[in-house]
C-alpha cells in the first residue's frame, strides 16, 4: 500500500497543522511484503487488538523466525520482528478495530533512548512514543545457562482521538529520532474509555496530601489515606495522575481504586509490601510502575509482595518494570481472586504463590516478556491446594516456563493459552522442583493451547517440550494429573515430555492424557527420558518433525517408561539411536546396522551388577547374568519400530577367563510386544572362547518391533547370559 499524499490546495491545512505542533506525512518508500506467524484464539479475553510488525505493511527489514537463545527475534511474538535502522523507515498499522490508544512492544540497543515518530492517517502526532533500553538487556549470572535476555519492553500512548477499523498508524523514523535501530515486534490498539470517577463513600488519597505528575513522596499521605478508610469504613480513591511511591504500603482490610490502568499510576519498585494481613484486601484499576533496572532476588521489588489473607481480590491492574507482578508469601491466602489484570516486563515472574496460597483463582489475565515463570505456582514449605488458573494468556517468557505447577495439591489450569517460550523452560510444566512439597490429590490439565511453546535447554543441550513433566525432586507417584484438550500448536522441540531433571531415574506414574492434537512438532510427540507407566491415549499429530516417541531412559540401566493407551494416531515410530539427538524437522532416519545397540531392554531377571541393558551397550565386555539357578530366563529388546530382521548375533565376553559352554535358547518376535512368534526354535549354542564368543542366529526375515530370547539351559554357569545381543536386516 502507498501513503497518502498532499493534493495541490492542501498546503493551507498543513500549515495550520504545523503550528499545532503536528506534521503531515508526505512521502515514504515502497514497503515489503509480509510474512505472519500463527496466532490462536484462546487464553484471555483482552480490551485490546495485537497486530504483529511482520504483518504491517513497512520498508524496514524483517527478522525472523529464530529459536537461538539470546536472539532479538527468539524474544519476539512469533519469532519474528521489524526493524528499523534509517530514517524514513516505519511499519504502519492498520486497525481492524476502533482504538485510541497503542501500546508498542519495541526494543533498542542497550544504553539508548529517545523517541519513535507517530503518524495518524499521515498526520505526525507531537512528541513521539518515548523508548528506552534502561528496563532491557539483564543478566542472571548466578542461573545456569542464561544469557543476556529480556530484550524488548513496552511503550504506551493515548492518540488523542477516536480511530475507526481502517485507519492507518505509523511508526517511523524521523530526524531526531536518534536511537536506531529500532525492533518492532507488536503493537496492542485498544479504546480506552474515560477515566472513572470518585465512587461514594470513599477518601481520597489528594485530601491526604498526596500530589500528581510531580516528584514529591507521596508514600505517607496514601498511608493516611488507607487508615482513615479503615477506620471510617469506606475505599481509597486514587484519581488519575502519577503518584510517587517509593516506601512500600502496607494493606488490610481496605479497597483502594484507581480511575482505570490508563489513567492512575502509582510508581515504585515496591508499592504494597504485607508481612502479615487478614484479607479482604481490595486493588482495583489502577497501574504500577517501577523502575527495576537488574533483577535482584534478594530485594521485594514486586508490585505486591508478601500475603493477602483471606477474600482479597486483584482486578484491573497494569504492572510493568517491577521484579514481579505479585510474589504470595508470609502467611496463608486463600479464597483469592486476581484477575483482568495486565503483567509486562517484569524481570522475573508474573506472578508467584509461594506456598500456602489455597482456594484461589488466578483468570483472565494478561502477561507478556516475564522474566521468569509467569505463572506459577510454587509450593515451598506448604502446598498450594485448590487453586485454578484459568483462560490466562502469557506470551514470551523469556527465562523459564509459561505455567509452572512446583507440587501442591488439588490444582487446576485450564482454557490457557502459552505462547513463544524461551530458554530454561517449556510451556506448561508439572513436576516435584525446588524443594516443593510434592504432588498429591488430583491435579487437572484441560482444554489449554500452546503456540510455539518449548525450547533447547542451554544444559541439557536438548528440547524441552510444550507440556512437560518432572520428577527432579522426588518421583511423581500418589497423585493423579489428568491432561484433556491440550492442543500444541508448532512447538520447537517435543510436544509432551516426562523427565527427571536431576537424571537420577525417578519414577513418574499416575499422568493420563487423554484427548490432545498436535499441530505440528520439531521432534517428537511423546519425549520419555525416565522410567515408570503413564497413559497417553486419543492423541493425534500432524507435521511430526522427526517421529512419533523418544523413549531412552537415564541412566540407560533402568526399564524405558511404559508408554500405555490407544486411540493415537499420526504419530507412530521411535527414535533409536539413544546415543544422540536429532535436530528438529530433520526427519527419521532410516535405521541401519546393528538395530539393538542403545535400545530399551527388559529381562526376566538380573543378578546385581549385570542389569540388562549391559547387553546392548556396544561393549561384549560388559554383561547381562541373571538370577541364579531358575530357567527359563527371558531378554526381550524394543527395536523401538517394527523393523526387518534375519540375523541375530549373541555374544559372551571374549576374555579366555570365560570357558565355552552351550546355552540353550529360542528366538520369538512381536509387532506389539504381546504376541509372539516363534523365530528360530530352542536348541543349543556353543560360545568359545577360541572363536570369540559368539554365536550366530539366522532366520527368514521377519518384520518385529521387539525381540526376544527364552533360555532354558547354560552348560557354563546356572543363569542365563549375554555381553551383546545384535540384530541385524542382514
Amino acid at each position: 500500500m502507498h501513503p497518502p499524499h498532499l493534493r495541490r490546495g492542501a498546503a493551507a491545512l498543513a500549515a495550520t497543522l504545523a503550528a499545532a505542533g503536528l506534521t503531515v506525512l508526505a512521502t515514504a518508500a515502497p514497503a515489503q511484503a509480509a510474512t505472519c506467524p500463527t496466532s490462536v484464539n484462546a487464553g484471555a479475553s483482552v480490551p485490546f487488538v495485537t497486530l504483529e510488525a511482520e504483518c504491517a505493511t513497512t520498508n524496514g527489514s524483517a527478522i525472523g523466525p529464530d529459536y537461538t537463545q539470546g536472539s532479538l527475534a527468539s524474544e519476539a511474538s512469533g519469532r519474528r520482528a521489524v526493524q528499523l535502522t534509517g530514517q524514513g523507515q516505519y511499519v504502519e498499522f492498520t486497525l481492524t478495530a476502533p482504538a485510541n490508544a497503542v501500546n508498542v512492544h519495541y526494543s533498542v540497543p542497550d544504553g539508548r533512548s529517545g523517541s519513535l515518530s507517530v503518524y495518524v492517517n499521515g498526520t505526525k502526532l507531537a512528541g513521539g512514543l518515548p523508548v528506552t533500553s534502561r528496563y532491557s538487556y539483564v543478566d542472571t549470572g548466578w542461573i545456569t545457562g542464561s544469557k543476556t535476555h529480556h530484550f524488548y519492553d513496552d511503550a504506551r500512548l493515548q492518540l488523542g482521538q477516536n480511530l475507526s477499523a481502517g485507519a492507518k498508524v505509523r511508526l517511523q523514523v524521523d530526524a531526531g529520532d536518534s536511537a536506531a535501530p529500532y525492533t518492532i515486534d507488536l503493537a496492542d490498539f485498544e479504546q480506552v474509555g474515560g477515566a472513572g470517577t470518585r465512587p461514594a463513600n470513599s477518601v481520597t488519597v489528594t485530601d491526604y496530601g498526596a500530589t500528581a505528575n510531580d516528584s514529591s513522596d507521596d508514600t505517607q499521605a496514601f498511608r493516611n489515606a488507607i487508615s482513615a478508610a479503615r477506620s471510617q469504613g469506606k475505599e481509597v480513591w486514587v484519581p488519575p495522575g502519577r503518584f510517587e511511591i517509593p516506601q512500600a504500603l502496607q494493606v488490610d482490610q481496605v479497597t483502594i481504586r484507581g480511575a482505570g490502568n490508563w489513567y492512575t499510576v502509582l510508581h515504585g519498585n515496591n508499592v504494597f509490601n504485607n508481612g502479615s494481613a487478614t484479607g479482604n484486601i481490595k486493588l482495583y484499576d489502577f497501574a504500577v510502575f517501577g523502575d527495576v533496572t537488574e533483577r535482584n532476588d534478594g530485594s521485594p521489588d514486586n508490585a505486591f509482595h508478601g500475603v493477602l489473607g483471606a477474600g482479597s481480590a486483584v482486578s484491573g491492574l497494569w504492572i510493568q518494570n517491577t521484579k514481579c507482578g505479585l510474589w504470595l508469601m508470609n502467611g496463608a491466602s486463600s479464597n483469592l481472586t486476581i484477575e483482568n489484570n495486565r503483567i509486562l516486563d517484569t524481570t522475573a515472574d508474573g506472578v508467584n504463590f509461594d506456598g500456602n496460597v489455597t482456594n484461589s483463582v488466578l483468570r483472565n489475565n494478561y502477561l507478556r516478556n516475564n522474566g521468569d515463570d509467569a505463572l506459577a505456582l510454587w509450593s515451598n514449605g506448604a502446598p498450594d491446594s485448590g487453586n485454578t488458573l484459568s483462560h490466562n494468556t502469557v506470551v514470551q517468557p523469556n527465562l523459564a516456563n509459561g505455567i509452572a505447577i512446583y507440587g501442591g495439591a488439588n490444582n487446576t489450569v485450564t482454557g490457557n493459552l502459552v505462547q513463544d517460550t524461551n530458554a530454561l523452560g517449556g510451556g506448561i510444566l508439572v513436576g516435584n522442583r525446588f524443594n516443593s512439597v510434592p504432588l498429591s490429590g488430583t491435579v487437572t490439565v484441560s482444554d489449554n493451547t500452546t503456540l510455539r511453546a518449548g525450547a533447547l535447554d542451554p544444559n541439557w543441550q536438548f528440547g524441552v517440550a510444550a507440556l512437560w513433566f518432572d520428577a527432579r525432586d522426588t518421583a511423581i507417584t500418589g497423585v493423579t494429573i489428568n491432561v484433556t484438550g491440550l492442543r500444541t500448536i508448532e512447538s520447537p522441540y517435543a510436544a509432551i515430555q516426562f523427565i527427571d531433571g536431576n537424571g537420577q531415574g525417578k519414577t513418574i506414574q499416575g499422568v493420563t492424557v487423554n484427548g490432545a492434537q498436535v499441530q505440528g512438532v520439531g521432534t517428537f510427540v511423546v519425549q520419555a527420558q525416565t522410567t515408570g507407566s503413564v497413559t497417553v491415549s486419543n492423541v493425534t499429530a500432524s507435521g511430526v518433525g522427526v517421529t512419533g516417541t523418544y523413549n531412552c531412559p537415564y541412566p540407560s540401566n533402568i526399564p524405558p517408561l511404559a508408554v500405555n493407551g490407544s486411540g493415537n494416531s499420526g504419530w507412530s515410530g521411535t527414535w533409536l539411536d539413544c546415543s544422540t539427538w536429532p535436530a528438529p524437522n530433520s526427519g527419521n532416519p532410516q535405521p541401519s546396522g546393528n538395530f539393538a545397540k542403545g535400545r530399551p531392554v527388559t529381562a526376566s531377571s538380573s543378578t546385581g551388577g549385570y542389569p540388562a541393558p549391559n547387553a546392548v551397550d556396544g561393549n561384549a565386555s560388559t554383561y547381562w547374568e541373571s538370577a541364579n539357578g531358575s530357567f527359563p530366563q527371558t531378554f526381550t529388546v524394543d527395536l523401538g519400530t517394527a523393523l526387518p530382521v534375519s540375523r541375530v548375533v549373541l555374544k559372551l565376553p571374549p576374555s579366555t577367563a570365560w570357558g565355552a559352554r552351550t546355552q540353550t535358547l529360542s528366538v520369538l518376535g512381536s509387532g506389539d510386544g504381546s504376541a509372539y512368534q516363534t523365530l528360530v526354535s530352542s536348541r543349543g549354542y556353543t560360545f568359545d572362547p577360541a572363536s570369540g564368543n559368539t554365536a550366530t542366529v539366522t532366520f527368514p526375515a521377519a518384520t518385529i518391533r521387539y525381540l526376544r530370547l527364552t533360555v532354558t539351559a547354560n552348560t557354563g554357569w546356572p543363569a542365563a547370559q549375554l555381553s551383546e545381543l545384535e540384530a541385524w536386516q542382514s
